[in-house]
């Protein structure tokens, strides 16, 4: 049986794009994304399921770690996020005062806690939230997290989907140590790859033409300090092709001509869920 890794406890947002990504592999839970990534790194046949970017309130910070361990990317998954107000049985809206989660769980449903005149706390997790509460047995508290923590926790959604906005999704990257890619065929593939630069002006402005030369769009660009520096940065890329389509290989080759260090992190089939309206 294959394993997965995923960052926090059962019930979490990255458990749920577990089951949703292979509900038949052993899924297994890491205290820090460090520990995921280094457990991938290790072995060969397992894979982590790492969440990447939210719709709503964007990155999550693990760039670092992608720059460090580069494994390769296999799959994107969007999961939609549906937070749920989760307290003891029998427990109504108006029992509760303090509400417990992570803190972009909090801030995606600002709303729903100043309308009410929640006190909010923020924990490590959304799933390890509802598992205070559960422990806790206090009827005043409450946890924001997903129906699966709900059910793997024994606690009653007191009340559902009290995201400020709906269409709520978050970007995961299934990673793994063993190199492959799709065959090009005719489908929408997404190419992603870390790149530093030679020191000299203009680099990023000069390293870029090749994309609009060869009418190739970039999804995603972001930039990270090296580490202990604060003047020398990499940069994580999307694109829209296969690597191995020529306008692709073209860009890619002048970029490489401004590049000190170039890595592919992987080639996949972009997700559907980006075709469609929210």
């Amino acid at each position: 049986m294959s394993k997965i890794y995923f960052q926090g406890t059962y019930g979490a947002y990255s458990h749920l794009a577990s089951l949703e990504i292979d509900a038949k592999a052993e899924i297994i839970p890491c205290k820090t994304f460090d520990e995921c990534f280094l457990n991938a790194s290790n072995e060969k046949n397992s894979r982590i399921v790492i969440p990447e970017s939210n719709r709503i309130t964007g990155n999550i910070g693990i760039e670092y770690l992608i720059f460090k361990y580069r494994l390769n990317i296999y799959s994107e998954h969007f999961q939609k996020i549906e937070h749920n107000l989760l307290g003891q049985k029998g427990a109504k809206l108006t029992d509760i005062k303090n509400v417990f989660s992570h803190a972009q769980a909090l801030s995606q449903c600002s709303n729903f806690i100043k309308k009410n005149n929640l006190n909010e706390h923020v924990r490590a997790d959304t799933a390890g939230s509802a598992e205070m509460i559960a422990k806790n047995k206090k009827k005043d508290e409450a946890a924001i997290a997903s129906s699966l923590s709900a059910e793997t926790y024994g606690l009653e959604i007191i009340k559902k989907n009290i995201e400020n906005e709906k269409g709520n999704l978050t970007r995961f990257l299934v990673m793994g140590k063993e190199l492959t890619q799709p065959e090009f065929s005719n489908k929408k593939y997404i190419t992603s790859f870390l790149f530093k630069l030679k020191s000299k002006p203009a680099a990023l402005y000069q390293s870029l033409g090749g994309f609009a030369i060869n009418g190739v769009n970039l999804t995603k660009l972001q930039s990270y300090p090296e580490k202990n520096s604060f003047d020398s940065f990499f940069f994580l890329c999307d694109l829209d092709g296969h690597i191995e389509d020529k306008k692709v290989q073209k860009s890619l080759e002048e970029l490489g001509l401004h590049c000190q260090d170039f890595h592919v992190l992987g080639v996949f089939e972009a997700d559907p869920i980006r075709d469609k309206k929210l």
